[in-house]
C-alpha cells in the first residue's frame, strides 16, 4: 500500500451519541445528599452516591467516604440536594396516535422533567421501537420505554382507533395489535408480539375469563409480562386478576366488581358505569375488600391512573360527577389490603407546559387522594419498577441498580411538588441538567416568537372517551 493510499474507516466505529450511558470506569460521586431511597423509608440526611458507568456502585453514609473511594471520581456539587430514583410514569401512550417529532420533543421533556422510564401501553410499534432504541443508545434525551402489544377480541377492531396506530397494514392483523379468539395460535400470537419489541400483552378489550387466562399463561411462558385493563369487557375485575395478569390499569373500573350486569363489549362500558359507580357507592366499604385481598396475595400491582378523572372526566351520564369518589374509596381500600400502587398518567401535559404530566399525577395522589408525599414516590419509583417488571435494576436508590435517579433542591416529602425543583437527571449515570432543558426552551422561544412547542398533546385519555387505547 503507498503513502497516498486512503486508509479504511472501520465500519463498526459508531458515531457519537450525545446522550449515551456512561462508559464503565467513568465514576462520578454525588456527596453529602439528603438520600430518599424509594422504598417508602424516611429520608437519610448526610449521604453519598458513587456511580461506576451506567450504575450505582455505593451508597455510604458521606462521613465515612475515603480517599481511595473517590479516588478518580468526578465530584459533582449538590451538597444539600436530595436524591431519590429516577420517576417512572406506569401509563403512557406516545405512539397513539404516530407523531415522531411530538414524541421525541414529550421525551425530552419527560427525562429533563426526572421520569427516567415509562411504560408504554400499546401503539404504533414501529415507531415506538425505534423510539426506544434512540433513547437508550443516547440518539436523543428520553427514558428508558417498556412497550405493551395489545391483545383484543376481533369485534374492538372496528374502532377507529385502531387504526391510527395500523396504519399500511390491517387491524387486528399487525403484530403489535392483535384480534384474538378461541382459535388463534396464541404460541405464534405470543412470539409475534415479542418480535416488535414489547416487553408485555397488553390485554385491552372483548375478551372472556377463559381466553384471558389462556393469553397471560403463555406470555408467562415466554417471559413476557402482561398488563389489563381492570375490565375487560365482558371479563369482569376478578376475572382479570384471577388470570394472573401482573399489572391492572384504571382503579375506577374496579367498581365494575360490583356491578349488577356485566357489559359485554369494551363499547357498552360508558352506558354501564354510571350504574355501576352508584352500586359500588351504595356498598358497605369493604364490598371489593376480598377482591383487593386477591390482588395482594398474587402480587397484582394497580396501576391508579387517578389525575385522569380530573383532566378527562367521564363522558357517560351521571357518572363524571361520581367519579372522584369512587377513585377516592377503591384507593383507600387498595392501600387498607395491602395493594401495591404505581403512578401511572395515560395523558401528557400540552408540550409546551414545563413539566410532563407524571408530576401532576403525583400531586393529585396526595392532595386529592390523600397519599401521604412519601408513598406517592414509592409509586412512582420502586412501584413503577415493579409494574415494567424491572424492579432489580431500577426503582431504589442502592449498589447494583441503574445510576437513575433526580435530584432536587428541597424535601419532595414536605411538598411533593418540590419534585419540579430538579437540579439534574440521572439517566444511567448520564446527567441531563435542567438548566440545559430551561435555557433550550428560551432559545427556542425566542426564535419563534415565543411559541415554544406545538398544540396539546392530551391525545389519549379515560378508557371511557372516544380517544386513543388507553
Amino acid at each position: 500500500m503507498s503513502d497516498t493510499d486512503e486508509q479504511p474507516v472501520a465500519a463498526n466505529d459508531p458515531a457519537p451519541m450525545p446522550f449515551a450511558a456512561a462508559e464503565p470506569g467513568r465514576a462520578a460521586v454525588y456527596r453529602d445528599v439528603s438520600l430518599i431511597d424509594g422504598t417508602g423509608g424516611p429520608v437519610r440526611h448526610g449521604m453519598a452516591v458513587l456511580t461506576d458507568g451506567p450504575t450505582i456502585k455505593a451508597v455510604v453514609p458521606d462521613a465515612e467516604l475515603t480517599s481511595s473511594d473517590v479516588s478518580g471520581a468526578e465530584p459533582v456539587d449538590v451538597r444539600g440536594a436530595f436524591l431519590l430514583p429516577g420517576l417512572i410514569d406506569a401509563h403512557q401512550h406516545l405512539s397513539t396516535p404516530p407523531n415522531r417529532e411530538q414524541a421525541e420533543r414529550l421525551m425530552r421533556r419527560q427525562v429533563y422533567g426526572g421520569v427516567t422510564a415509562i411504560r408504554e401501553m400499546a401503539g404504533d410499534l414501529r415507531q415506538m421501537a425505534d423510539l426506544a432504541r434512540a433513547a437508550l443508545v443516547g440518539e436523543i434525551p428520553g427514558p428508558d420505554v417498556h412497550c405493551a402489544a395489545l391483545m383484543a377480541g376481533p369485534s374492538f377492531f372496528d374502532d377507529p382507533r385502531t387504526w391510527q396506530v395500523t396504519q399500511g397494514t390491517t387491524p387486528g392483523a399487525a403484530p403489535w395489535m392483535q384480534a384474538v379468539d378461541d382459535d388463534t395460535d396464541l404460541p405464534l400470537a405470543v412470539a409475534a408480539a415479542r418480535g416488535t419489541g414489547a416487553t408485555a400483552i397488553k390485554v385491552y378489550a372483548n375478551l372472556d375469563a377463559a381466553l384471558i387466562a389462556r393469553i397471560t399463561a403463555e406470555a408467562h411462558r415466554q417471559g413476557m409480562h402482561v398488563w389489563a385493563h381492570a375490565a375487560v369487557s365482558p371479563a369482569m375485575p376478578a376475572d382479570v386478576v384471577a388470570a394472573g395478569v401482573d399489572v391492572v390499569s384504571h382503579a375506577h373500573y374496579l367498581a365494575f366488581h360490583l356491578a349488577a350486569d356485566r357489559p359485554v363489549t369494551y363499547a357498552s362500558q360508558r352506558e354501564h358505569l354510571a350504574d355501576a359507580y352508584e352500586r359500588f357507592l351504595a356498598a358497605p366499604v369493604h364490598a371489593i375488600d376480598g377482591l383487593l385481598d386477591d390482588m395482594r396475595r398474587r402480587g397484582t400491582i394497580l396501576d391508579a391512573t387517578a389525575s385522569l378523572m380530573a383532566v378527562f372526566p367521564s363522558g357517560s351520564p351521571g357518572a363524571a360527577e361520581l367519579g372522584p369518589d369512587v377513585l377516592k374509596r377503591v384507593i383507600d381500600r387498595a392501600r387498607r389490603a395491602g395493594v401495591t400502587i404505581c403512578a401511572g398518567t395515560d395523558y401528557e401535559t400540552p408540550p409546551g407546559d414545563d413539566f410532563p404530566s407524571l408530576h401532576d399525577e403525583l400531586r393529585y395522589l396526595v392532595d386529592a387522594m390523600g397519599i401521604p408525599p412519601r408513598d406517592v414516590i414509592r409509586a412512582a419509583t420502586q412501584a413503577g419498577a415493579s409494574a415494567v417488571g424491572d424492579e432489580a435494576a431500577m426503582g431504589t436508590v442502592q449498589p447494583g441498580r441503574l445510576a437513575n435517579f433526580v435530584i432536587v433542591a428541597d424535601d419532595p416529602y414536605d411538598d411533593i411538588d418540590h419534585l419540579r425543583r430538579i437540579i439534574t437527571t440521572v439517566k444511567r449515570g448520564h446527567r441531563h441538567d435542567r438548566a440545559d432543558y430551561d435555557r433550550a426552551d428560551y432559545d427556542r422561544a425566542t426564535d419563534h416568537g415565543g411559541a415554544t412547542d406545538a398544540p396539546d398533546a392530551r391525545t389519549d385519555a379515560a378508557d371511557t372517551s372516544e380517544r386513543a387505547p388507553a
